[in-house]
């Protein structure tokens, strides 16, 4: 069941090949959490998204209101009898036409929605452990901080630590510093300093991101920096942690021969599901 343009469909939505998403990853998407028939931190998905399509010049519809995205995510939750708790992927791709160049910027939305087993955040895996990917780099560009259709980068490097077997692993950029991970932004804890990376350096521009500095900065005796991370300050580091909307925060327990603590993490975790549940 989706739902394609307003219209809830009850089979899969079958696209054709001439898809501009399909062909030329033209599309930006967004990954939401739904609790209690309520989408967590929806504002700043909708702002993030707008952005997004005014960057990459898409045509904007006049009835792409907060209010209007919102009504049509939790009618198709509904529908499916999972508003307790739910995944959803709103996807915008600009209508078919053209090549490179589009014969017009005007767009099409799908929503899919699956149901979550747990309406709060809590730590999946007790042990979680990541690698460096080096094959490929991050490029330090606007374009690099959007969630669009085209993440090839992230998908080669979820093969690599499948296999590898790893949990995830982490990304670089040309400078060879790091700034994410393949599923999600990175925090690093180090001498009572939580640092993640700018945005400016090639790192997703991440509502849970966004969350965690918000959240970390109420926590006594933490200074909350954004600058770069070197892979040697890795093995130095007290805490390693990922975050997303869907998993929350996901420590990282071991980078090669280095271990870590997940104090902060689980503390921040409790901060993070006594904001939802306000």
């Amino acid at each position: 069941m989706v739902n394609f343009n307003g219209d809830i469909l009850d089979s899969e939505l079958q696209l054709t090949f001439s898809n501009r998403s399909f062909l030329y990853g033209d599309g930006v998407f967004e990954t939401l959490k739904v609790v209690d028939n309520k989408i967590l931190f929806f504002e700043d998905h909708y702002f993030r998204l707008l952005a997004s399509m005014r960057i990459i010049r898409m045509q904007i519809p006049m009835s792409f209101t907060l209010e209007y995205l919102e009504s049509q995510i939790l009618a198709l939750v509904s529908r499916q009898n999972i508003s307790n708790s739910a995944r959803v992927r709103l996807t915008v791709f600009r209508n078919e036409g053209g090549y490179y160049s589009p014969l017009d910027n005007s767009v099409s939305f799908v929503i899919q929605a699956s149901e979550l087993q747990n309406k709060l955040y809590s730590i999946q895996n007790e042990s979680f452990e990541v690698d460096l990917y080096k094959d490929f780099v991050v490029t330090k560009q606007l374009l690099s901080t959007l969630k669009t259709n085209n993440k090839i980068i992230q998908i080669t490097a979820s093969i690599f630590a499948q296999e590898n077997q790893l949990d995830s692993c982490l990304l670089i950029n040309e400078d060879k510093n790091v700034i994410e991970a393949t599923n999600g932004n990175l925090f690093m804890l180090m001498n009572n300093q939580l640092i993640t990376p700018p945005i400016s350096h090639g790192c997703l521009n991440g509502i849970m991101r966004k969350q965690t500095l918000k959240l970390a900065k109420e926590i006594e005796n933490v200074e909350v920096i954004e600058k770069e991370i070197s892979p040697f300050d890795l093995q130095k580091a007290d805490e390693l942690f990922i975050t997303n909307v869907i998993v929350g925060i996901q420590p990282i327990t071991k980078y090669r021969k280095k271990e870590f603590e997940t104090k902060l993490s689980n503390a921040l975790l409790v901060k993070l599901n006594q904001a939802i549940l306000v």
